[in-house]
Parts: structure tokens; sequence; C-alpha cells
């Protein structure tokens, strides 16, 4: 059970990394204070595999209207995505990709709406940066460090998402045992390091809560360890840049509540200080971001 004194304990062990202070900067001349403020991101899904109903629009028009209400409701940025993270789902060849993803992104950034493309290819990333993505929100591992110069060159940013393998839909066993924030510690200094050298300034960093891990399959082990990466996520933000977290479901636990697992974990992750917060329920989860200001 999660209780006041683990929380006690959590903070007194990493009391100097709970002043850690991260990079803030802008995107088309939009302003982000992560040290103040955190952001919302809302998803959209080009996808019908994708497993989160109510995010799924299967045409430009749907996708773009979604993406409006969702700036409405809070979004700072709309995350497009033409490929669902789910084991079963279908690959979507890159052709496919941007011909789904480029109209709806062009049509948001007539409206200075802010998009973030998520792929792990190289051609994609290319033909959406040039169509004017803002962010990348990057799933693979592979040709990071062409990817981030084509970032930079674009003046971009990229979330650098954790991913133990190749690409999210390769992924092998995740080694969670032990201190795990180690483990990402390590993965996202040697990557920042890479970014940094190819001229890439504006950069998050994800433990990819979201990602689908065939170890981790027991819905009370898969739980308590995303419970406990949100809690540790400030022990992260040591490495200097803001952190992202996509908040997942808990369809064991919530059943046919299900829309309220993201603003439940939202909560967590805005506890271990949170920087932008990727959701389908941005309403929701910006409820539970205010109330906290208020306090």
């Amino acid at each position: 059970m999660l209780t006041l004194e683990y929380l006690a304990e959590l903070l007194e062990t990493n009391r100097a990394a709970a002043g850690a202070r991260v990079r803030e900067f802008a995107l088309a001349g939009q302003n982000f204070r992560f040290n103040s403020r955190p952001a919302l991101m809302g998803v959209i899904n080009l996808s019908a595999d994708s497993w989160y109903r109510e995010s799924v629009c299967l045409d430009a028009e749907q996708a773009v209207q979604r993406g409006r209400i969702l700036h409405a409701q809070g979004a700072q940025i709309i995350d497009l995505g033409a490929e669902s993270s789910l084991a079963q789902a279908s690959r979507v060849d890159e052709a496919s990709q941007q011909s789904k993803l480029i109209p709806v992104l062009r049509e948001l950034r007539k409206e200075n709406i802010l998009v973030s493309v998520e792929t792990y290819h190289l051609t994609v990333t290319k033909g959406c940066l040039e169509a004017g993505a803002n962010v990348l929100n990057l799933t693979g591992t592979q040709g990071t460090s062409e990817i981030y110069r084509m970032v930079a060159d674009h003046d971009a940013a990229v979330i650098i998402c954790f991913v133990q393998g190749a690409n999210v839909r390769e992924v092998t066993d995740l080694d969670f045992k032990g201190d795990f924030v180690a483990v990402l510690h390590e993965f996202f200094s040697r990557e920042i390091e890479k970014a940094s050298a190819q001229g890439l300034e504006k950069i998050f960093i994800d433990p990819g809560m979201g990602f689908y891990y065939r170890n981790l399959q027991d819905s009370a082990e898969r739980v308590r360890h995303q419970m406990k990466t949100f809690l540790n996520t400030f022990r992260l933000r040591t490495l200097g840049f803001p952190i992202c977290h996509a908040l997942p479901h808990g369809f064991e636990y919530f059943g046919e509540e299900v829309r309220s697992a993201e603003p439940f974990f939202g909560l967590l992750a805005a506890l271990g200080k949170t920087d932008l917060f990727r959701t389908h329920e941005v309403p929701k989860t910006k409820a539970v971001l205010d109330t906290l200001n208020v306090f």
C-alpha cells in the first residue's frame, strides 16, 4: 500500500534531487516554464488498433477537430501517432504513416497548435519535421544520432523514450528489478550526450510507462512498477531536462471506470515532479493539476 511513510522516506533518501531544476525552452514562440508549471500533451491516434477508443480518429477531418478540442481543453501540445504500440497491432509502413500524419499536422499548425509526432522511422521523422512538427516523440533506439541532428536543424524538440529494444514494436524483456531509476539514468545520460553532440538542446526524457513488455504482464507487478517510477521521477530531473510521462491505464483495477485511471496516475506523476503529461484524458488530468496547484 502507498503510504505517507513511504513518501517521506523517498524524499529523505533523495533530498538533494528534490530541488533539481530542468531546462526551459520555447516551441514555435510558445514558452514553457517547467520549473513552475507542468504542461499537458493530448493524444490523437490515427490507427484503428489503438486501445484507447476515445482517442482514435479514422480520418483527417475528425483528427483535426479532436486536436482543436484538446487544445481548447488545455493541451499545449497535440501528439499524433499512426501506428499502435500494442504487440498485436498491425504494422503501418512509413509511406502510410506519413499520408495519415502530415495532413493533420499541417492543419493544426495553421492554427498555431503545437504538434508532436510519435514514430521511430527516420523517413517519417524527416517528412513530419519538414511539414512543421514541433516535437518528435521518438519511440526507437536505432539511428538516433541522425534523427537528433535532423530535429535540431528544424529547431524542434525530441522526447527520448526509454525503449528496451530496437523500437516500441520490438521490445525485449524489461529488467525492472532493483533500482530502476539508476537504469533509466544511465540510458538517458548516454542519449542526452548523443543528442547534445548533434546540437539538440530541446529535450524531454520519457521512462516509457505506456509500453508493453512481455515479462510485465502481472497486473499488480506492472502497476507497482509504474507507481514507483512516477513517484521517483524527480530523481531523473538531476539530468537537467524535463520529464515526460505517458499516463497508463489500469483496466484490472478501474474496470468500467478506466477513464479515471490516467488522472489517478497523473496525481502520482505530479507528486514526482513530472514536467509534461501525455494523456488521453486532458480535462480530467488538467483538473487534477489545477487542484494540486491550489494547495
